[in-house]
């Protein structure tokens, strides 16, 4: 795989000489400083005779980089490329000189590893609660091993690519949108709507036009025939394109569709490569069993196959924490119990806001609401009285609901513990699963069908009938049910997600996304002008 120089045979020494720009040590300063004496003994980009065809395939693959929504720029490709090429053209040799560039390959490399695997910035600097994969540098380690050795496949190999179906949905929508870039439809814009609305059979001179739009979009069939009318299969497509886009999808062409309809790809390829970054991010990512929750789609998707080949076994439509007041945190935890007719204890931010107000005003309002004062001794009161408010305000008496027909929590509760005491629960207020947007919450996480979510938790206890569970749901008695497995739970935020084969753009309804693409300007602003300063330093040694 790999060539030992136990004697240390002199190599390329021309190479520092002939190539001023040469980064020997790129992403490794201290590299460039060390001593002979802690060369490495093993070389893997290079043998005797030269670089080997693995120095090839590692500089192809890094080139690509932009495939997967990375920046080949990061990694000094070129000028990785032109060290390579100018020790092979000055075919004097200096073992040292050749170590450090085998060692600066291996370095771009590893860093390459690393982002494609786990993502490029850490996701804690947004307050996002994800723990970093045990075996992420194992992952790193038998890649660069696999692209090193004398047995690699050719260099267009895809092995070292995340294998999961979502990021390989996500990968191939990049280079459909990629396609897109400077298409003659996205030249001009729309025109205007007449009277800001355009609603089916009316007339609209942007229909050729639009049609290509969708066309290419794969919302309309390609060569599509059009009039001067917006009607047929023009109104179709223009409802498939409002459903992939967080839209309702009523064939009425309005401001928000418009709008939409007006982003130009680069902006769609962006939105992509954001999604791949936070995909790598997620933990549990080879989990068979788990639950991901995308608060930008309003969406919860229960996987119970692997990640490389499973679609999710359950989807359903969720509402999250609402943008302006209480937003659902980004983490990751471990399901361990479900909560049939629960209480509710009215969290003291939601009391001190809400509840006492509402008592004040309407003190009846405890009574048909079903909620009930609780001292700190564990007694239970009815009534209500002015003191036992403000004992509520001073925090030595809470709030809670009782099970039954109107508790905010409905029916049934998961449990997965974290610090925000964020949990899925049923609602009562189902209604709002029609809107496309729902964002509604104080921070927890309603489900739409939480029966069927109930028999995927529960799968692995037969008991757990279906029946069972509906009857335990209408019992109006608490009970706790503690999981034999804890069931890993994923809150993500992604705005671009493949569904059925079609990619979907949401909306950002946090406002997150401008702040990681910053970071990540950053991040490659930084690794530029590392490689500018080594470059420096290079031409000022060579002197």
């Amino acid at each position: 795989m790999t060539v030992t120089h136990s004697g240390r045979p002199a190599l390329f020494a021309g190479c520092w000489r002939a190539c001023p720009r040469l980064v020997i040590g790129l992403f490794m300063a201290s590299v460039a400083t060390a001593s002979w004496a802690a060369m490495p003994e093993r070389l893997l980009w290079f043998a005797q005779t030269g670089p080997t065809p693995a120095s090839e395939r590692a500089l192809h693959i890094l080139s690509q980089a932009s495939a997967d929504g990375l920046a080949a720029s990061d990694y000094a490709v070129e000028d990785l490329r032109a060290a390579i090429a100018n020790s092979v053209r000055s075919g004097v040799q200096d073992d040292e000189r050749v170590a450090r560039l085998d060692r600066a390959i291996g370095t771009a490399i590893r860093r390459y590893l690393s982002d494609l695997h786990g993502g490029r910035v850490d996701p804690r600097q947004f307050a996002i609660r994800y723990s970093r994969s045990a075996e992420l540098d194992q992952v790193i380690d038998r890649h660069l091993e696999e692209l090193a050795g004398e047995g690699a496949t050719d260099a267009r190999t895809s092995r070292h690519l995340p294998s999961a179906l979502p990021y390989r949905e996500l990968r191939q929508a990049l280079a459909d949108y990629r396609g897109l870039i400077g298409n003659e439809a996205f030249r001009q814009a729309l025109p205007p709507l007449p009277g800001g609305r355009l609603r089916p059979g009316q007339p609209y001179s942007g229909t050729a036009l639009l049609a290509r739009r969708l066309a290419l979009f794969a919302d309309l069939p390609e060569n599509t025939a059009t009039t001067a009318r917006y009607e047929g299969k023009l109104v179709d497509g223009v409802k498939s394109f409002q459903a992939r886009h967080g839209l309702y999808p009523d064939g009425v062409l309005g401001k928000e569709t418009w709008v939409q309809l007006e982003v130009r790809p680069e902006a769609r390829l962006r939105q992509i490569e954001l999604a791949l970054e936070r995909w790598r991010w997620l933990p549990y990512r080879e989990a068979q069993r788990r639950i991901v929750v995308n608060v930008p789609e309003f969406m919860l998707d229960a996987y119970a196959a692997a990640a490389d080949s499973g679609k999710p076994a359950l989807s359903m439509r969720v509402i999250v924490g609402n943008a302006r007041k209480t937003r659902t945190p980004l983490f990751s935890g471990e399901m361990r119990f479900v909560e049939f007719s629960p209480y509710w204890n009215v969290p003291p931010s939601i009391a001190q806001s809400e509840t006492l107000p509402r008592l004040r005003r309407d003190p009846g309002y405890l009574a048909r609401q079903g909620f009930e004062l609780v001292t700190s001794e564990g007694k239970v009161l009815t009534a209500l009285s002015e003191g036992d408010l403000e004992a509520v305000a001073r925090g030595q008496m809470r709030i809670r609901q009782r099970p039954g027909a109107s508790n905010a929590l409905g029916d049934i509760k998961f449990v997965f513990p974290n610090p925000d005491n964020i949990y899925l629960h049923h609602t009562a207020t189902r209604q709002l699963f029609k809107r496309e947007r729902r964002d509604f919450s104080h921070g927890c996480i309603r489900v739409e069908a939480p029966v069927e979510l109930a028999k995927f938790v529960l799968a692995g206890d037969a008991e757990w009938t279906r029946e069972r569970i509906v009857q335990a749901m209408r019992r109006g008695k608490s009970m706790t049910v503690r999981l034999g497995e804890t069931l890993p739970v994923i809150i993500s935020y992604s705005t671009a997600v493949v569904r059925d084969g079609r990619v979907h753009f949401l909306p950002d309804i946090y406002g997150y996304e401008a702040m990681l693409g910053e970071a990540l300007q950053r991040r490659s602003a930084a690794l530029q002008g590392e490689a500018a300063r080594l470059r420096k330093l290079g031409i000022e040694s060579s002197n």
